[in-house]
């Protein structure tokens, strides 16, 4: 069970257009267990939502309302990142096959939302790596971040660079909500690994993903881009992945 956000909201960007379909969502989400407080912001077009229910479960709730929901903020500065997955095989034509959402809930808590579409089936390995330098895909990041201090600690304790697995369906689509004890601002600048192995990795390996995580666009600076470096809003940026067949 994740942990109560404390006094932080987590925002999600959800398209309002009158208070009506603030009610029908609110209502939608209300039948959660683990909701504690739902409010809406209708020019901002966003839904903060206080509790424990799962961000998978937030989602579901909304998108029942006929709805599209994205994972958007905590509301607090740099609290956000995002992550876009992609193969450097040369074999593959559209190498962007991920992306991870990352927003910090609370002191020592971030969710993160990822997706993956077109690799084989399978359960693949999470990591974030000590470098951000994915030049030659995979295999230029690094280790596994805090693998080594993990290991050495008495006793010792798990990796904060291991996320763990998602796992990938027959239609190529996978998608996972992730919580751990760790802040944004200490993964701004790392990559994150996506494979099958968690080394040894090849840089022809279609279904190895690499990225580098960059911070993102918030509801604190700008409501309407996903992240700066793009400039898109967050809903180009779901129409697109959603015409790739992303989830």
């Amino acid at each position: 069970m994740i942990p109560p956000f404390e006094t932080t909201s987590v925002n999600f960007a959800v398209p309002l257009s009158c208070e009506s379909c603030i009610k029908d969502v609110s209502t939608s989400l209300h039948k959660l267990d683990g909701i504690q407080n739902v409010s809406a912001d209708l020019k901002a077009q966003l839904i903060s939502i206080t509790g424990t229910a799962a961000p998978s479960a937030i989602v579901s709730a909304i998108q029942d309302t006929g709805r599209d929901a994205i994972l958007r903020g905590s509301g607090k500065a740099e609290s956000a990142a995002v992550c876009i997955l992609e193969t450097h095989s040369t074999s593959v034509t559209d190498q962007v096959r991920g992306l991870i959402r990352m927003v910090q809930v609370a002191p020592q808590l971030t969710l993160l939302d990822m997706t993956l579409r077109g690799v084989s089936p399978g359960s693949y390995n999470v990591t974030v790596r000590e470098a951000g330098d994915i030049s030659q895909g995979a295999a230029s990041t690094g280790g596994i971040w805090d693998l080594l201090q993990a290991k050495q600690a008495s006793p010792p304790r798990p990796a904060k660079g291991i996320f763990g697995t998602i796992e990938v369906g027959k239609s190529g689509l996978g998608s996972v909500f992730l919580d751990k004890p760790i802040q944004i601002w200490e993964l701004i600048g790392r990559s994150i690994v996506v494979s099958r192995k968690q080394d040894g990795f090849e840089r022809e390996d279609p279904d190895t993903l690499v990225g580098v995580i960059a911070r993102s666009a918030g509801v604190w600076d700008n409501d309407k881009t996903v992240c700066s470096c793009s400039g898109k809003t967050v809903w180009e940026e779901r129409k697109e992945q959603t015409a790739k067949g992303m989830l």
